[in-house]
């Protein structure tokens, strides 16, 4: 999907600063452990699939591009001794303790979707769709698409995966929202409408899973330096003529007080951080990575 430029800000914002070094990694022990991760083919998901197999997890990795799915299994069995960068380098660069499954799947498949996480005991509900158009513009069918994988899918998913978790007294489902499920933004009403929905359905999952053992989260990234940010940027430079760089300082990271872009490893840990023991009271929670955005 295009996405269409939005109103530049009024004030430009200091440059934005240099790619982290990748975080590090805090202990954890998925072994004997599935976990499944949506829209793992790229970006914040394929961060969270290489993190969850690095931690010995067998990962059931779910998106549509089929070829994104077999780089991301070649990454994930290929030798190394920790040369990587971003999630590779989050991930220890390999051979990982666990393994990467590619399945190819449509999340408008709802039917599939569910039976895709029969048996999971991790969830992480990662895929997302972006467009930006006014209201009055904004395509119905578009909407419903968007609402369907980034909220309804979720749904399905969940409901998936709860008897197994429940059955064994342990579960934990990380759903990757956005800045956006806590703050709206003009011209992305789909968007912001399901990472809004996405954060009340991450909260009934968690007072209904508390019983069992079951934890349920919203990790709440600002910008991730991921193709579907990049694709934004690229856009929206060529529409107000300005270089790349001042995209960033001038329109995406105005609000935020860091101003850079989350790396998608940054995201990974903070979804294996929720997996861990340690966290087994963190629960009906929203964990924000935006830089301070919705402290001000």
């Amino acid at each position: 999907m295009s996405l269409p430029a939005n109103p530049p800000a009024a004030h430009p914002a200091a440059p934005a600063a240099a790619h982290p070094a990748a975080p590090a990694t805090i202990h954890l022990d998925l072994r004997g452990r599935t976990a499944l991760v949506t829209g793992a083919a790229s970006g914040i998901g394929r961060a969270c699939a290489l993190r969850l197999a690095a931690a010995g997890a067998r990962v059931r990795a779910v998106d549509r591009d089929a070829d994104g799915l077999a780089a991301l299994h070649a990454a994930a069995t290929r030798t190394g001794t920790g040369t990587g960068t971003g999630s590779e380098a989050a991930a220890g660069a390999g051979p990982l303790a666990g393994e990467v499954q590619p399945h190819p799947l449509d999340l408008t498949d709802l039917d599939a979707a569910e039976r895709a996480a029969d048996g999971v005991d991790v969830l992480v509900n990662n895929a997302g769709l972006q467009l930006v158009r006014p209201l009055h513009e904004f395509p119905p069918e578009d909407f419903e698409t968007m609402l369907t994988v980034m909220l309804t899918a979720p749904f399905r998913l969940i409901r998936g995966a709860l008897p197994h978790m429940y059955a064994q007294g342990w579960g934990r489902v990380v759903n990757i929202s956005s800045v956006h499920g806590l703050r709206a933004s003009a011209y992305k009403s789909a968007y912001v409408a399901a990472k809004h929905g996405l954060e009340g359905l991450s909260k009934v999952t968690a007072l209904e899973g508390a019983p069992h053992g079951v934890t349920s989260n919203c990790v709440n990234p600002g910008y991730v330096r991921t193709p579907l940010v990049e694709r934004q940027v690229a856009d929206q430079a060529a529409t107000h003529g300005i270089p790349a760089d001042r995209v960033l300082t001038d329109v995406l990271l105005t609000r935020p007080a860091v101003k850079r872009m989350v790396e998608p490893a940054e995201v990974a840990e903070a979804v294996a951080y929720l997996c861990a023991p340690q966290s087994s009271m963190i629960t009906g929670t929203s964990l924000s990575l935006d830089g301070g955005w919705t402290a001000s």
